[in-house]
This record gives C-alpha cells, sequence and structure tokens, in this order.
C-alpha cells in the first residue's frame, strides 16, 4: 500500500502542478472559461471576481502539487484535494451531461479535451486521490520537514509572482492560433482530409386535422402528405465535422463591409489594435496609441483598431480620447482569443502574426518596425 501511495502521490502532485502551470500560463484566458461556467449556472453577478479566482486556483493547484510531491501537511493538502476534485468532477459531470460549456480549460488552450474526457480526467484524479487521503495520516515528508515546509513556501511565491507576471504582460508560452509566427489565413482553412459536417435537408410540417407541428427528411417524407400544410425547409446538421482553429475572425466596417481578405492580403506591415471592449479598455496608454498611429500614418504603414463594442459607443470613445484612426468590428470572443490584453496591439504581414504586444509593454514606433 506504501508503494501504491506513492505512485499515486507523483501521478497527482505532477498533474495538478501541469495544470495549474498551463492555467496560470493564461489566467486572463481561464478567467473568461469560469465566466461561462457563471453563465450556466445564472450567477453572472460572480464575473466580476473571474480573473482574482481564476489566478487564486492556478496558485493553489500548483502549490497543492508541489506540496502532494514532498509530502507537507498531508492531513489538510489531502482535504483540500479531495474538496476541489469533487467539486471539479461536479462540473465537468454538469458540463458533459447538459453540454453546456464545451471545453473546461483543465489544460488551457494546450490540451482540449472534450466534456466527456475531462469528467473522465476528474474521475482517474478522484479515484488516484482517494488510497492519499485513507493514508493521509501515514505519509512521511520526503525531505525533512523544515525542508518540505519552506519549498512549499518557495513554490507559492513563484507560481503567485508566475500568474501576475503572465497577467501584466503576455503568457509565455503561447498555445492559441494567433500566435507570433503563425499565419492567420492558414488557421482559417480546413487541412486537407478533414471531415466536413453531414446534413439532411428537412420539411417541417402542420397537420391541417390539428394543427401540430412535424418534421421530416427527404425520405420519411408521409404518404398522406396532402393532410399536412408545408411551413419551411432547413437543413439539419447530423454529424459535426471538422472546424478550423480560426473559425470566427471576420473583420468589417461600420456599413457592413468585409475587409477580412484585404488585411490578411497586405504584403506590407499593418499594426491591429484589439480591444475586445472599449468599456473596459486601458485609457492611460490611448496617448502612446495617438502617437503610435501617427507615426504609422507618416510612414504611410496602415494601423487600425478592432473591437466588438457597438459603432455608437465605439465613435463616443474615438472621440473622447482623440483616436484619429478607424475602427473596425469583429466577434468579441475572437478578439479574446486574439490577445489577453485590452487593448493589445498586433503586428501583421501578409496575415501573418509578426509580433504582439500588452498595454504594459505598447512599444515604440522605431522598436515595433524592427522585427
Amino acid at each position: 500500500m506504501k508503494y501504491i501511495v506513492t505512485i499515486c502521490r507523483i501521478i497527482v502532485g505532477v498533474l495538478f502542478i501541469i495544470s495549474g502551470f498551463i492555467k496560470a500560463n493564461d489566467a486572463v484566458g481561464f478567467s473568461y472559461k469560469l465566466d461561462e461556467y457563471f453563465t450556466v449556472f445564472g450567477t453572472e453577478f460572480m464575473q466580476a471576481f473571474s480573473l482574482p479566482l481564476a489566478q487564486l486556483i492556478c496558485v493553489v493547484e500548483i502549490v497543492l502539487g508541489f506540496a502532494t510531491l514532498v509530502g507537507w501537511r498531508m492531513n489538510l493538502v489531502t482535504w483540500l484535494l479531495l474538496i476541489m476534485i469533487v467539486f471539479f468532477t461536479f462540473l465537468t459531470f454538469y458540463s458533459a451531461y447538459f453540454d453546456v460549456v464545451k471545453d473546461c480549460g483543465c489544460f488551457g488552450d494546450a490540451l482540449k479535451l472534450t466534456p466527456w474526457q475531462s469528467f473522465g480526467k476528474d474521475i482517474a484524479l478522484l479515484i488516484l486521490i482517494f488510497p492519499i487521503f485513507l493514508w493521509r495520516n501515514k505519509v512521511k515528508p520526503l525531505f525533512s520537514l523544515a525542508f518540505s515546509k519552506w519549498s512549499t513556501m518557495v513554490s507559492l511565491v513563484l507560481s503567485v509572482l508566475f500568474t501576475y507576471h503572465t497577467y501584466a504582460h503576455l503568457p509565455y508560452i503561447d498555445f492559441r492560433p494567433y500566435a507570433i509566427g503563425k499565419n492567420i489565413k492558414d488557421g482559417m482553412t480546413l487541412p486537407p482530409g478533414a471531415i466536413t459536417d453531414s446534413v439532411e435537408i428537412m420539411f417541417k410540417y402542420k397537420k391541417i386535422a390539428d394543427g401540430t407541428m412535424h418534421e421530416f427528411g427527404v425520405s420519411s417524407l408521409p404518404e398522406d402528405l396532402d393532410k399536412y400544410e408545408f411551413v419551411d425547409r432547413f437543413d439539419k446538421v447530423i454529424r459535426v465535422g471538422d472546424k478550423p482553429k480560426i473559425h470566427d475572425f471576420s473583420i468589417v466596417d461600420v456599413q457592413g463591409g468585409d475587409h477580412t481578405q484585404d488585411i490578411l492580403n497586405n504584403p506590407d506591415y499593418s499594426f491591429m489594435l484589439v480591444a475586445y471592449d472599449l468599456k473596459k479598455a486601458n485609457t492611460k496608454v490611448q496617448p502612446l496609441i495617438n502617437e503610435f498611429a501617427k507615426q504609422c500614418e507618416a510612414s504611410k504603414i496602415q494601423f487600425f483598431g478592432v473591437t466588438s463594442t457597438v459603432p455608437a459607443e465605439t465613435d463616443m470613445f474615438r472621440h473622447e480620447h482623440q483616436n484619429m484612426f478607424d475602427y473596425y468590428f469583429c466577434d468579441g470572443t475572437a478578439l479574446k482569443t486574439i490577445i489577453r490584453s485590452n487593448p493589445g496591439l498586433l503586428l501583421l504581414k501578409n496575415g501573418t502574426v509578426i509580433n504582439m504586444w500588452h498595454y504594459n509593454d505598447f512599444p515604440k514606433f522605431e522598436e515595433a518596425i524592427k522585427k
């Protein structure tokens, strides 16, 4: 039993550290996932606390994983492990059974799991944690008690600093399809051999006798069709096919004109300022943005903004902050995915992301065009 518990400790500790580290690398992205859960459970008021809660979960996972490995305060640690895994098992089961949140965000963008895969992963962890919990009073520290204590404290400090740094700047490791060096056009294209959606043509009819509505496929139309009144024709997806990594990126102007291909096919440098929500955007950086845009104009380099804020509010924001450049519009979820900064700056060339900057690291014009 001693060896079983040791093996379980190693697996659980390593998995918690990896999971916590990946989420801490992109706590802002993890907070967006918490927003989805709060929406599902009708607790939207909790979205104001999504980011600090996401950061707390990241730190707790790393520290609990490290404490499990070194065997520090196992009575407390195993209780916290058990409570966390039971709670997350409930969430992943709820997501899978009711088909609500499609990805739990357990491993961020590094590893996408289906709801049922996430639930299976939590069940496996629950099984591994159980023997550790039962034998918690017999687990001895891997090293001396003092070393285990202070090394765990060091893991706490380092995880807090790491989580804050990636929030205040950008993720160290970018797993998203908009990462530096990625080509957006390639991300919007399905690879050869990809499976497409399987669609069946359906017809909606109303039964004349009692007014009830019925749906029929082409091969299942009733023989007494004259007793029905045609209502509508629609396509029903029978099997969901593969989706490109980027499937919601579209840049339009206020009149609805599509500029996506013009921007992605620009062979020269262009700067795209991404602000998914101007009401929440950092305003202290606006003078730097305005000066940067002026220098782009003087150098005949394209500079534009992209937001999901409604046009009227966007126009008010532009006048308030004297933004003398155009804003285009895109889906808010896509903009949140592009860069974890509001606003954030991207350097593009022929659809490839050459570089990107958090507003805390907003570059000088000469530095930005060096690469």
